[in-house]
């Protein structure tokens, strides 16, 4: 696949790159090079040896953790960090607006 100049500078645009101008055709032969080598990694048939299986997803495939609703355990109490913890609660000051 052959990478033009335009299409190395709407990619370094995209990526907001600042390429040289005397740079790009440099740049333009290594991004085809890359692309190549990535079609020719795509064209490469899957191995059918049988020692590796290909993986469906489907239902037997997926197995799902039990759905239990349980609260997170805490390292240590609230009591522990609160600056004040009184019969399973947080001791506030009053607000004065509200006595």
């Amino acid at each position: 696949m052959s990478v033009s100049r335009d299409d190395v500078l709407r990619i370094a645009q995209l990526a907001e790159l600042d390429v040289e101008e005397d740079a790009l055709p440099d740049v333009a032969e290594q991004m085809s090079r890359i692309l190549d080598y990535v079609a020719q990694l795509s064209a490469m048939p899957a191995p059918t040896n049988g020692t590796v299986k290909t993986f469906v997803p489907g239902p037997d495939a997926i197995h799902f953790r039990p759905d239990e609703v349980a609260p997170w355990p805490l390292a240590f109490g609230p009591a522990a960090f609160a600056p004040a913890f009184k019969e399973g609660f947080f001791v506030v000051p009053k607000l004065g607006q509200f006595e």
